[in-house]
């Protein structure tokens, strides 16, 4: 470490995997060193799936004691970000209600159609401006009102994940605006909670906290936790807490205040989309299912989910149990020598989403639409990477269709940047030149958002230079377009057929 460096820890949390990373600053350039790294991942008990938000709590508070242990006062803030739409639910003391449910909990399976029989997807849009998806934080609502009205009666503040880690670590409770977004009840046009909708489906908001925006600063740390982990100086900020937010605003682009470009944070979800300067509510928007996410400087991400290389991980954890303990560069290897096009999968279909067995569903998804059965773990693969590549491309044009504005060139960020074979695939399905890397943007995004609050950098522009400047981006270029006509053809079909 440079003794000019300052340092600014940032906290990820995936669906996968958690890590507390260190962005060193020097005023020019950011380099990022990581720190400690966990697990994660659904807990089941009693039939329903949980975070184990206290063991992570304990993980993250065991990352940011190394940190003082080695930096000591030179680390000046830390931030948080996480995946959306989960949630806690605190106690007016300040207990916690319960483990909260993941997002591939079944519990809200049906919820969303009978929303919507109650308030119109219109109206629901209008209000929110995001995609209708059953696991949004709407219908997880509405499923603990159905099932355990008592908890919401006695909850005193609700929280998203990165929400309720600030408050592990600050005692202050509010909701930060980009993952507020992700919930379907947040106004894109007020930037508030959209409280006559929750009041129409009969649901409290007497929890709602304030909204802040991203690159708030909430505090110093709890004496309790400055004592722990050595750290007496560190303020806590709030950058995009959703890790999408920070990975957008970790995308090494050129073309900040344009629109012409448009980014895959790839990873567990695949989040496809651009970056507006207003929340696209038109019916078109709507009826391609597309969302309206917060994002930095007053900025929105229109984009849509894609499933994302959660098809992958569970096929491996399907591998792995059969004994066939494969890594992810094997799995690619094994893909690339496969042969191409010979079944594909509509990524999105329902059955993919918390399926016991991922390979048995890919191959129940081909038998039904008449497609040959992928017969090993190659093919297994190469239909997931092949798929999501076709999908990638169909909701880039569903983009420019809505904002009228053609898109040069496409940006990867995320751990599935590191994939060259879906990298290449994803050039060739769009037609248009893919710019892959950092791995780490989401970080890049939370620390460079911490640093830039300390005004210690200027605009959004300059962050995007520093990411840059950190180099580990690789150029792909359409080299076999035209083999990609009839599978995209073929693709068309399967969604036609599954609506």
């Amino acid at each position: 470490m440079n003794t000019t460096d300052q340092i600014h820890l940032g906290i990820d949390l995936g669906a996968e995997s958690g890590r507390v990373m260190a962005g060193l600053w020097n005023g020019k350039t950011m380099r990022l060193e990581e720190l400690h790294r966990f697990s994660n991942g659904g807990v089941e008990i009693a039939g329903s799936l949980r975070w184990d938000v206290l063991r992570l709590w304990a993980e993250i508070e065991c990352g940011v004691t190394i940190a003082g242990h080695r930096f000591g006062d030179a680390i000046v803030s830390i931030g948080v970000d996480t995946w959306g739409v989960d949630y806690v639910l605190l106690s007016k003391s300040g207990e916690l209600l319960g483990l909260p449910y993941t997002h591939r909990d079944a519990r809200t399976h049906g919820l969303l159609e009978q929303t919507c029989r109650r308030v119109p997807r219109a109206e629901i849009f209008a209000q929110t401006g995001a995609q209708f998806l059953e696991f949004n934080t709407l219908y997880q609502l509405i499923a603990t009102q159905r099932d355990h009205p008592e908890i919401l009666g006695e909850a005193d503040t609700f929280l998203m994940i990165p929400d309720f880690l600030n408050w592990c670590l600050t005692g202050v409770r509010g909701v930060e605006f980009t993952n507020a977004t992700t919930t379907q009840f947040c106004n894109p046009a007020t930037r508030g909670w959209a409280t006559s909708l929750l009041d129409s489906l009969e649901l409290p908001t007497h929890f709602l906290p304030p909204i802040i925006e991203p690159g708030s600063q909430l505090g110093g740390l709890r004496d309790t936790v400055a004592r722990r982990t050595g750290i007496g100086k560190a303020q806590v900020f709030a950058p995009a807490t959703h890790d999408t937010g920070s990975a957008v605003a970790g995308v090494p682009t050129r073309r900040t205040g344009r629109a012409d470009w448009a980014y895959i944070s790839s990873g567990t979800w695949s989040l496809v989309g651009v970056e507006v300067t207003d929340a696209i509510l038109t019916p078109a928007a709507l009826a391609r299912n597309l969302t309206n996410e917060g994002g930095i400087d007053g900025t929105y991400r229109l984009l849509k989910n894609v499933m994302g290389l959660w098809l992958v991980q569970r096929c491996k954890r399907s591998f792995d149990a059969a004994g066939k303990g494969f890594d992810y560069a094997e799995l690619v290897r094994l893909a690339e020598a496969a042969p191409a096009f010979r079944s594909l999968i509509n990524p999105d279909d329902p059955r993919f989403l918390s399926p016991a067995d991922m390979p048995a569903a890919i191959r129940e998804y081909c038998r039904e639409t008449s497609q040959p059965v992928p017969d090993s773990e190659g093919a297994l693969v190469r239909c997931c990477f092949e798929s999501l590549a076709l999908m990638y491309a169909r909701v880039i044009v569903w983009i420019e269709e809505i904002t009228g504005q053609p898109i040069e060139v496409i940006h990867i960020v995320g751990g599935g940047s590191r994939n060259a074979l879906l990298n290449q695939f994803t050039a060739d399905a769009s037609g248009r030149t893919v710019f892959a890397g950092p791995v780490e943007a989401t970080v890049f995004g939370n620390v460079l958002v911490q640093a830039r609050a300390r005004g210690e950098i200027g605009s959004l522009d300059e962050m995007r230079g520093v990411v840059r400047a950190s180099g580990g981006v690789q150029q792909f270029d359409p080299v076999q377009p035209a083999k990609w006509v009839e599978p995209r053809a073929r693709f068309d079909g399967l969604w036609a057929r599954k609506g």
